[in-house]
């Protein structure tokens, strides 16, 4: 008889790669979804970085992956569940996941859906009530299977239906990774990953960022995004906001994000960052933001400068003093 198929969310970490181990230990033939969002990308390096392409190839599993763009901005406008410290709508963002695997379950025939989330391992979205809601949200409700916690959770319907046993399912809950890495081992699954999320929204500093951005932006793009990702952001106004390089690395990135509107501000003499204005009244703000410029460079303290600005119409170059920390330190996001 052919295998029963099932599909896994899978991030890379450990405890997803261990529910799949789970999982075809018991006989199942697993397929694996992994979604990438504008601010979760698995080949971001900043955390999600688990090599996820690698660990589906020693998993011995199909990958198929789902970006989750423009939708997901539009949900983090209004998320229905809330948001975390960060700006981290966990709770929606966990059933628009489960919505993607639910669509390549259908598409295979696939059983159930299973995913690595442990009892009590994330507050906001790992506790029943939450698995519950994103269980409704996302229409898969019974057919959501958690191995590593299943026996602390109610029965779903494979186990209803025999296809599973409650005796070969996990008690994890908690925090602690001392169970999984003793599973690791037992599964041979060697250098096993890091705890930790790889969610931008997660991070307290970048959720100001993105909360000023989706403050003063009707719908932010891509782009948008990708911005708050570099550099040092200051809000200048209402309408105008100001980025600054931190290294050569983000300076290219800046440059490489500039849209027809933006103004690119850089420093003549000496080393220093490049910086964008971007918003409708970006030009009330050039002399200053020039300034702030010149503060970040290479350029002696004291002394005056000149700093180029290009875009929108400009090519010019403005001679000026540095600005004084205690006039933008305040405009920081």
């Amino acid at each position: 008889m052919a295998k029963k198929k099932v599909v896994a969310l899978l991030s890379g970490g450990l405890d997803s790669q261990l529910a799949v181990r789970m999982m075809q230990e018991k006989g199942f033939d697993v397929s694996a979804v992994a979604i990438k969002t504008p601010f979760c990308d698995f080949d971001c390096g900043r955390g999600c970085g688990f090599e996820i392409r690698e660990r589906a190839e020693q998993l011995n599993v199909d990958l198929k992956t789902v970006y989750l763009g423009d939708e997901y901005i539009e949900m983090l406008k209004h998320p229905k569940h809330g948001i975390g410290a960060g700006m981290n709508p966990c709770v929606d963002c966990r059933a628009m996941m489960f919505d993607a695997a639910k669509e390549e379950m259908d598409r295979i025939g696939a059983e159930f859906v299973i995913s690595g989330e442990v009892l009590g391992q994330r507050p906001m979205s790992q506790h029943r009530d939450a698995m519950r809601i994103i269980e409704k949200d996302s229409k898969l409700e019974g057919k959501i299977v958690r191995p590593l916690s299943a026996g602390l959770l109610a029965p779903t319907d494979a186990e209803r239906d025999g296809l599973i046993r409650r005796e070969d399912l996990g008690m994890i809950r908690g925090r602690s990774r001392k169970p999984q890495l003793r599973m690791a081992k037992e599964f041979g699954i060697a250098d096993p990953p890091n705890a930790g999320g790889g969610c931008l929204l997660t991070d307290k500093q970048f959720g100001r960022r993105a909360k000023d951005l989706f403050s003063h932006t009707e719908t932010p793009t891509i782009n948008d995004i990708e911005l708050l990702k570099v550099g040092r952001h200051f809000r200048l106004d209402e309408n105008a906001k100001l980025i600054v390089g931190r290294d050569r690395i983000e300076n290219g990135t800046v440059s490489a994000l500039a849209l027809p509107g933006d103004l690119l501000l850089e420093t003549c003499d000496h080393m220093g960052p490049t910086s964008m204005i971007r918003g409708s009244s970006a030009k009330n703000h050039v002399e200053f933001c020039a300034s702030i410029t010149l503060r970040y460079s290479d350029s002696p303290h004291g002394q005056e400068g000149t700093v180029a600005v290009t875009g929108d119409g400009l090519d010019s170059k403005l001679c000026v003093g540095e600005a004084a920390e205690e006039s933008y330190v305040g405009l920081r996001l």
